[in-house]
């Protein structure tokens, strides 16, 4: 296959046609068991994070690389979310890479299909097929101080050898569906989100949507109106503001194909308005005031039930849980065939669920919104360090990493999206690429210095965590419980601060924080 593994080529991606998949024949390895291959560097993951990973080595000249993925196609979420009205709720162009700029995004939030086919451009672009080991699954990592490198053994019993590990399997893999009682006996298809089936019409059935988190307020305005009755069982509000969405018309696009200063402008316009709420997270309320008055103006003009409102008012400061944004979420409340339901769940009988109020409301179909196990980070692979030191010991207290990505005796090991690199506004792929370009000076210095390994310092980790607990302790995510905080209370996933202090902070990797072993 022939590339410029430059990127300076423009997007032949499907502009007028955005849900057109890409026709790739990814190629699945197949390798005997008990074999060896050895590679420089094997990345686990094939979104944003792991397709980023592998351009930047190539752009730097690195071609000894691998990367892993459990599935059959490059993705990530992008992959596996399959519902009705999935979208991104990040603007297209901050949603994307720097280096390689798509000019004909159809819509500012762009649907699903579209950001799989950006994927997917992306790896042929840059020549990332032959790279590809896709079908095989990572089920442990292991260091092995004698040979000082890592050994990952496959589901499939392969053992592939590598300098470095990069972790890129991202916060919002593994579903999350709650324990309730009677669920197994359940007479009806019940199903999460993330693994939507399709197969089931739900064409004129009885619906119970469990959750109302991100995925939930994008499907049940798609699903309300085919439905017969839909029970919509609300743990907490959320807060939920405009989406302001909009459709670029074609000469729009070919105006940005001439004026590619146009995009970038609307980029750094978008990354500065996050930029600026992040303070409201982190510091003064106040400046969250424009996002509370949007909210509040949508709720009252979309929902008159007075009754309605004030269940659907949040209980908690906002953007503490996940500030979620759609236009149509409210209107689809107050359809005559659709109920809220804040009575928490007692059990599932065969023909519905009881609340508990003990009253028992008919579902054939069960539909969990109800998001991923965040903390767990990257689980149920097993990673063993120094030691034989296994991570998860490691995090008994909750998930830690100098800069998110290194955690000490687990050397040359490195995790994209990793711990506490969560934002509660801006765009991840901003995060990414400042946590890629740190990576990559990683792979550089071992292979200029030819050293062996390097190991973050336990006192320089121990120090960046006491920074990042004392801050998130100011902030707003401290003060209720979600998808951002351990059970203990520990504030695993975000980031405490801005996104251009992160980009500074990772802008080059400094020798006195490792260890470095020849």
């Amino acid at each position: 296959m022939t590339s410029r593994g430059r990127g300076q080529g423009r997007w032949t991606g499907a502009a007028n046609a955005p849900g057109r998949r890409l026709r790739r024949d990814y190629r699945r390895v197949t390798v005997a068991r008990d074999t060896t291959r050895r590679v420089n560097v094997a990345v686990i993951g094939s979104g944003f994070a792991g397709i980023g990973m592998g351009v930047a080595l190539r752009r730097a000249g690195v071609e000894s690389f691998s990367i892993f993925d459990r599935a059959e196609r490059v993705g990530g979420v992008w992959r596996d979310n399959t519902y009705p009205g999935l979208t991104c709720d990040v603007p297209s162009h901050l949603y994307s890479f720097s280096f390689e700029p798509k000019r004909d995004w159809t819509r500012r939030f762009s649907p699903r299909e579209e950001i799989l086919a950006y994927l997917e451009h992306c790896v042929a672009e840059y020549g990332l097929d032959d790279h590809l080991r896709l079908g095989t699954d990572v089920a442990q990592a292991t260091f092995d101080e004698d040979a000082r490198r890592w050994r990952l053994e496959t589901a499939a019993g392969e053992t592939v050898e590598a300098d470095v590990v990069v972790t890129a399997t991202g916060q919002l893999s593994r579903p999350s569906i709650p324990r309730l009682p009677g669920l197994e006996r359940f007479a009806g298809r019940a199903f999460h989100s993330a693994r939507w089936e399709h197969d089931h019409d739900l064409t004129g059935r009885n619906v119970a949507a469990v959750g109302t988190g991100a995925s939930a307020i994008q499907y049940i305005p798609e699903i309300a109106p085919r439905v017969g009755r839909l029970q919509v069982y609300q743990r907490s509000a959320p807060w939920v503001i405009p989406k302001m969405d909009r459709e670029y018309p074609e000469r729009a696009r070919r105006l940005v194909e001439r004026m590619p200063l146009l995009q970038d402008a609307a980029r750094l316009g978008f990354w500065a308005y996050f930029e600026v709420l992040i303070t409201g997270f982190v510091g003064p309320r106040f400046a969250l005031a424009p996002v509370w008055l949007s909210h509040k103006a949508m709720l009252h003009a979309q929902v008159r039930d007075r009754r309605l409102r004030r269940t659907l008012k949040p209980d908690y400061a906002l953007g503490c849980k996940r500030v979620l944004i759609s236009s149509d979420y409210y209107k689809a409340l107050v359809r005559p065939n659709v109920e809220l339901v804040t009575e928490a769940i007692r059990e599932v009988t065969p023909d519905g669920i009881v609340t508990d109020d003990g009253v028992e409301r008919p579902a054939d179909t069960i539909i969990f919104g109800t998001g991923f196990r965040t903390t767990e980070f990257l689980a149920p692979m097993e990673v063993r360090g120094l030691g034989e030191r296994e991570l998860n010991e490691a995090w008994r207290g909750g998930a830690e990493a100098f800069l998110g990505m290194a955690v000490s005796g687990f050397p040359n090991f490195f995790m994209l999206y990793g711990p506490n690199t969560n934002l509660g506004s801006g765009s991840i792929i901003y995060m990414l690429e400042s946590q890629i370009r740190y990576v990559l000076e990683a792979v550089r210095a071992l292979s200029s210095n030819g050293r062996a390994y390097l190991d973050v310092r336990p006192e320089v980790q121990r120090e960046f965590d006491e920074e990042m607990q004392r801050r998130l302790g100011d902030s707003v995510w401290s003060s209720c419980s979600s998808w951002y905080r351990t059970a203990s209370g520990r504030v695993t996933n975000n980031w405490p601060g801005y996104m251009s202090e992160y980009r500074r902070r990772t802008r080059r990797l400094e020798p006195a924080d490792y260890r470095l072993v020849a």
